[in-house]
This record gives C-alpha cells, structure tokens and sequence, in this order.
C-alpha cells in the first residue's frame, strides 16, 4: 500500500513528537504550512495551553516580521524548543528559526 506525502509527515511528526516537550519555562515552538499561510505558536504541553500563536502568508518579507514580532513573547523564557512538525528544515521554515535565532531566541 503506498502512502501520501501528508501521511509520510505525520509519520515524520508524530516520530518527533514523541521525545520534543514544551514546559512552562522551556516552551515549544511549533510550526504549521498551508497552501497560503505559514503559521507558528508558542505551546506549554505541559499544562495543555497555547502561549501565542501567529499566522502569516508565505513569502520572505511577512516571515521575518512574524518571528520579530513572536520573538518578543518568546524571549521571556532563558530557552525554546523548536518542532518543524514534520517538515523539512529548509525553506520557510529554516528561514522562521533562523530569524528567530537572530532576533536572540536560544532554540
């Protein structure tokens, strides 16, 4: 049986998912892709709660706003953890941790 492209990210995901926590003081920085937008959140697993979630369209320009903006909430804590939720790191999304990075968020 073959299986889809989205079924092979899932797979990839939930394989992630199984050692990468977010807690209320080492949040999870996650990632989502649509045919039109980028989106991000900022996710304590711990208490089941989102901390901030943005969404912007997917081009260059918008994705650095977006991470200097999100930037700001998640500098308050000393460290994040990054989950591509089963993308690969390039494109958008090496391009949204990489800002990140820039903009003094320690992944």
């Amino acid at each position: 049986m073959k299986t889809t492209k989205k079924q092979q990210r899932l797979r990839r995901k939930m394989h992630i998912r199984k050692t990468v926590r977010g807690t209320s003081t080492k949040p999870r920085i996650y990632v989502f892709k649509s045919n039109r937008y980028f989106s991000a959140g900022l996710a304590d697993d711990v208490a089941h709660k989102t901390i901030k979630s943005l969404r912007c369209a997917k081009n260059g320009e918008d994705i650095k706003k977006m991470a200097a903006e999100f930037a700001k909430e998640a500098s308050k804590y000393d460290s994040c953890v990054f989950d591509r939720s089963g993308y690969m790191y390039h494109g958008l999304v090496e391009e949204f941790a990489n800002e990140l990075r820039n903009n003094k968020v320690n992944i």
